[in-house]
């Protein structure tokens, strides 16, 4: 799965409006420069995110977005299914968007086997990682932090 610039810029404005806690509305400007997104991009996303009920948006001089749902009780994929549709990596294996594949036979695929397996795994976290938990994380500076990818990293370049 690679999540969309749509997904991505959805989420980083979320998470700011998360982190800022604040009682005022943010403008559209605002959080666009702080989070380096395009003004009309941003406003389309926020504009579906406000149909979602996860944002708000206030009139006015002082107006602009804010929280509208409980942070603690959305999560990422709750999200990206908004912005995106299906979280699947194959339409045949997609819980609530499936269509049939082009396979002869699902039932002995070994690809749709494996897909199977992915989506849950990515199911798995997206579905129960909530945007106050995402909001919460520091982030990380390293591609590999555990130093699991050892031998996928040793032939890239700096």
């Amino acid at each position: 799965m690679r999540l969309s610039r749509r997904s991505e810029y959805g989420i980083r404005a979320l998470v700011d409006l998360i982190r800022q806690n604040e009682a005022r509305p943010m403008s559209l400007a605002a959080l666009a420069e702080r989070n380096n997104l395009p003004p009309k991009f941003l406003e389309q996303i926020l504009s579906t995110l406000k149909r979602g009920g996860i944002v708000r948006t206030t009139l006015g001089a002082h107006g602009g977005y804010g929280i509208a749902a409980d942070p603690t009780t959305v999560t990422v994929g709750r999200v990206i299914r908004l912005l995106d549709g299906a979280l699947a990596p194959l339409p045949c294996v997609s819980l609530r968007y499936y269509e049939r594949c082009s396979c002869p036979d699902e039932a002995t695929c070994a690809l749709r086997d494996v897909m199977l397996d992915v989506r849950d795994a990515m199911l798995a976290i997206l579905d129960h990682e909530t945007l106050a938990e995402l909001a919460a994380r520091e982030g990380r500076a390293s591609i590999d932090p555990h130093g699991i990818h050892a031998d996928a990293l040793a032939g890239r370049r700096p």
